[in-house]
């Protein structure tokens, strides 16, 4: 990203954006009939559908059954025409198992399994268009697949991921911005709960910057989010 100016001097990014703003987003719960539950979302130009089966009989290995709780079974996938170069091989690779187990981490700590005993609960996610933030954006879709599912949750899980460009912290990273060579983390949040679903860092942050982010710019967008969300 040599020579691609992320911040302009006057505090404006690549698509006109302040540096604590989020991209547009635009979502709709209830896209497939087949599904018990199923979401779509557009967040900016990334685009991701989430759909839920469940809770029902764990498939597969016995051993596999929890007594006291419901299983979290996710799968995270990029569709092949999602970026301008063509993925060969859309899941089953390294990054799709790290999303995935990433997601299962997330709503074990969001559903409320103990309610399903003996059972399974399966969240599928399909990117369909990549331009950053694909995590984020696949947590946001899975929540309200979950929701419209009728699944009962701790509380709603809302995602961001931010990063640093001079110092400066910018909220809702684009691609070109995840791109830029500077660090960047990703976070899940509990937002009533002030609980922390995730962290994931793909560069190292120092801690003080880690702290400047949560404060500054993730708790504050996603407890307005929790706000719209239960109005």
């Amino acid at each position: 990203m040599a020579g691609l100016e992320l911040l302009s001097d006057q505090g404006y990014r690549l698509d006109g954006r302040k540096a604590t703003e989020l991209r547009k987003v635009q979502a709709r719960m209830g896209v497939f009939s087949q599904a018990d539950g199923s979401a779509y979302i557009e967040q900016g130009n990334t685009k991701a559908l989430a759909v839920v089966y469940g809770p029902h009989e764990v498939r597969g290995s016995r051993s596999r059954t929890l007594h006291d709780r419901a299983v979290i079974n996710c799968q995270y996938s990029m569709a092949t025409f999602s970026t301008a170069e063509r993925k060969r091989r859309p899941h089953g690779d390294r990054k799709s198992a790290e999303m995935s187990l990433h997601l299962k981490q997330t709503f074990e700590a969001a559903v409320m399994t103990q309610l399903y005993p003996r059972s399974q609960i399966d969240i599928y996610v399909k990117i369909l268009q990549s331009d950053g933030g694909n995590y984020s954006v696949c947590v946001n879709a899975a929540t309200l697949a979950v929701i419209d599912a009728g699944i009962p949750m701790r509380d709603y899980v809302c995602a961001c991921t931010v990063g640093f460009v001079d110092e400066t912290p910018l909220a809702d990273l684009c691609y070109a911005e995840e791109g830029g060579g500077g660090s960047s983390l990703a976070l899940a949040l509990l937002p009533r709960g002030g609980q922390i679903a995730l962290l994931q860092m793909d560069a190292m942050t120092a801690c003080k910057g880690v702290s400047k982010v949560l404060d500054e710019v993730v708790r504050q967008h996603l407890q307005d989010v929790s706000v719209l969300t239960r109005e």
